[in-house]
């Protein structure tokens, strides 16, 4: 029943800001968690390090997360959404497979290298997160980039299609692609000195060579 102080509509309005305010908070501890991950690693980014780095309590973490399991999960959906929101209308709007290959490469990097962190962190979990129901089983591998893989097969069989690209296993080519890019910020992240955009660079031709039909 609405209060004789509530006008219509203001039960909506409210839940919309606290939905609005819970989303802010869930951002807030996620970024903590990043930030910690990549300064102290997996095992030490509990949920009381966690916590500190955000300047809240443990308990506002677990009104919010179900635990680090939960917390770790949407790190690493959190900063792949980001990635794609940011390469993906890029690519499309690209008029050629050859540009849109291109473009995938070098627009990833310019999205990654002012956060360095977010790679940190990414590896920090590929690394050492393990699944909690299986004893010893990381809980991700490469299975896990299968969106990913099929996503630059279709693009890969777009240049194929329109004669642009030559006749490859558009699979190994994915697979390929894929392993140089994670290799490229593995090393970054090791160099930090490291050129990372000469590198794309030098990535994307090597790749159009290899792709292209002339």
């Amino acid at each position: 029943m609405r209060s004789e102080n509530q006008y219509p509509g203001q039960e909506v309005e409210d839940s919309k800001k606290r939905s609005f305010i819970e989303e802010a908070r869930r951002t807030q501890i996620i970024e903590a968690a990043i930030e910690t991950l990549a300064e102290v690693g997996y095992a030490d980014a509990s949920l009381a390090r966690i916590a500190r780095t955000a300047g809240i309590s443990k308990g506002v973490i677990t009104y919010h997360f179900d635990g680090k399991d939960e917390l770790i999960q949407q790190v690493v959906e959190t900063v792949y959404l980001d990635i794609a929101g940011a390469v993906t209308p890029r690519v499309h709007a690209q008029p050629t497979a050859r540009e849109a290959l291109r473009t995938h490469l070098l627009e990833v990097a310019r999205y990654m290298r002012p956060h360095r962190s977010r790679l940190q962190a990414l590896g920090e979990i590929f690394a050492s997160a393990h699944r909690p129901d299986a004893d010893g089983t990381r809980r991700y591998n490469l299975t896990d980039n299968e969106p990913i893989y099929q996503g630059l097969e279709e693009l890969l069989r777009w240049g194929q299609e329109t004669g642009e690209f030559r006749a490859f296993d558009r699979r190994v080519l994915a697979v390929t692609f894929q392993g140089a890019l994670d290799t490229m910020f593995a090393y970054w992240v090791a160099y930090p000195d490291h050129d990372l955009e000469d590198h794309a660079w030098q990535l994307a031709e090597i790749f159009d060579r290899a792709t292209r039909a002339h």
